[in-house]
């Protein structure tokens, strides 16, 4: 069994003993508590846990480590004096960890260390899903690597809260997902979970999807809407890609959020509301805020609790799993038996999929109707990123009779990732309406089974 790296920066002797004493062997914990370039040292090795005191650290290091590439594989504790700090909210937040502030509870740290230190010593055996793929799952979601068991740890403290919740992302890793399963391990699970993607609203209606409208608000509302709140009452409102809505909008939105009120388009009575809300957005929203597309105090709002979701390069180990439970899936629904070859899988292995989940499920989807019996490179159609950027009319060679509307879905998906996912640019190279693109998309989700009855084969339907 292989050592456990463990990082520490504890000055208060008597607390980094009862750390070290929670710590399950082998360990090899090396100690920073008085080093100048320990943050450094974080950034520059592979460690399993890191236990750092946060308290006086910089700014600076605090939005490093909330940036840095190494959150995806280690496992976070932090210490504070609890003075209010948003850097170590965010480094918190991005990493999937843990904050303890002062005073300390010394068994509670210790029992959460030796928690995650135990799960990280056994590494439990996966757990097969009903579709045959060996991945651990929660809720809708499903994956084994550690930065999908830390997003699960994170949801389990979320649901429990009635807290608003931005999901981030980028586009493709499963945002819409993540909602649902919130929204399942919460208390509000027997009420209705709405989703709307806000960037495909008609900007005349939004207010009126919304909020809903009665008899005659305006020219053609033959008849009263329940709006989308009232559709929601006492379960989840989830608003994807929230920082496409209007600037005008969004002050709407924000006088819900701070009053618990709205009145129907048209109506005169205004309504309370009961509904939880869970945003979404593939934007850095602090960039969306400093950009003036994306009001601050709304952001704030939204954003009392901030999940990220890792994108599928940061899933060492799943790409195999997940590739297989798609096929499985699609065998079960064409009652075929195709398998992948061992060149096949080796090459999705090496793809680096910035498409993410929902790149990944439909580059299965063509392979499966290209090939007989059994998937061979051949079958996979990649986008190749610096080709395309070099010659933005590369088409793949694919064989004679694919059907053209696998043809269309595999150019607006490699467009849409050239695009690092873009709705807006996607649709002016492509010479379609952005409403277009989003009305494409989702019938090419439910196309795959995404309107299907929630279970496990719904586990992995992107956004």
């Amino acid at each position: 069994m292989s050592q456990r790296r463990v990082f520490l920066r504890i000055k208060d002797a008597a607390i980094r003993d009862r750390v070290a004493d929670a710590l399950v062997s082998p360990v090899q914990a090396e100690d920073f508590s008085e080093a100048g370039a320990w943050l450094d040292a974080l950034l520059a090795n592979r460690y399993d846990l890191a236990i750092v005191d946060a308290t006086g650290c910089a700014s600076d290091a605090l939005w490093s480590l909330a940036e840095s590439p190494a959150l995806a594989e280690c496992e976070f504790f932090f210490l504070s004096d609890g003075t209010p700090n948003e850097a170590l909210d965010k480094a918190t937040s991005r990493s999937g960890g843990f904050h303890f502030r002062a005073p300390y509870d010394i068994e509670e740290i210790s029992e959460a260390i030796a928690e995650v230190a135990a799960e990280l010593e056994v590494e439990s055996e996966p757990v097969a899903t009903p579709t045959g793929s060996q991945l651990d799952q929660y809720g809708l979601l499903v994956g084994s690597a550690r930065p999908m068991r830390k997003l699960y740890r994170t949801l389990r403290k979320v649901a429990a809260s009635e807290a608003n919740v931005l999901v981030v992302g980028e586009s493709g890793v499963g945002k819409e997902l993540v909602a649902n399963t919130l929204h399942q391990a919460s208390d509000r699970s027997r009420a209705p979970f709405v989703a709307v993607n806000c960037g495909a609203l008609s900007p005349e209606l939004v207010e009126s999807e919304l909020f809903g409208h009665t008899k005659g608000a305006f020219t053609g509302a033959h008849k009263a809407h329940e709006g989308l709140f009232a559709q929601a009452e006492g379960g989840t409102l989830f608003l994807d890609e929230v920082t496409e809505m209007s600037l005008e909008h969004q002050v709407k939105l924000l006088r819900v959020l701070e009053t618990g009120e709205y009145r129907p388009l048209g109506g005169s009575q205004l309504r309370n509301t009961n509904v939880r809300i869970v945003s979404a957005t593939n934007r850095d929203p602090e960039v969306a805020v400093s950009e003036g597309i994306f009001r601050e105090d709304l952001y704030f709002r939204l954003c009392q609790f901030p999940v990220r979701v890792p994108p599928l390069r940061e899933r060492a180990g799943d790409i195999t799993g997940l590739a297989q439970h798609f096929l499985v899936y699609r065998n079960s629904e064409e009652e075929a038996a195709k398998t992948f070859s061992a060149a096949a899988l080796q090459l999705l292995e090496q793809h680096p999929w910035p498409g993410n989940v929902r790149e990944l499920k439909y580059c299965v989807e063509r392979a499966f109707i290209l090939a007989e019996n059994v998937i061979e490179p051949e079958h996979i159609i990649l986008g190749d990123m610096e080709a395309d950027r070099d010659s933005a009319y590369t088409v793949p060679q694919v064989p004679a009779g694919v059907p053209l509307d696998v043809l269309e879905q595999a150019a607006i998906e490699r467009t849409l990732a050239q695009n690092d996912g873009n709705k807006t640019e996607t649709a002016e190279q492509l010479g379609i309406s952005v409403k277009t693109l989003y009305n494409k998309l989702d019938k090419y989700e439910k196309a795959t089974g995404d309107g299907a009855p929630q279970s496990a084969t719904d586990s992995f339907n992107p956004e």
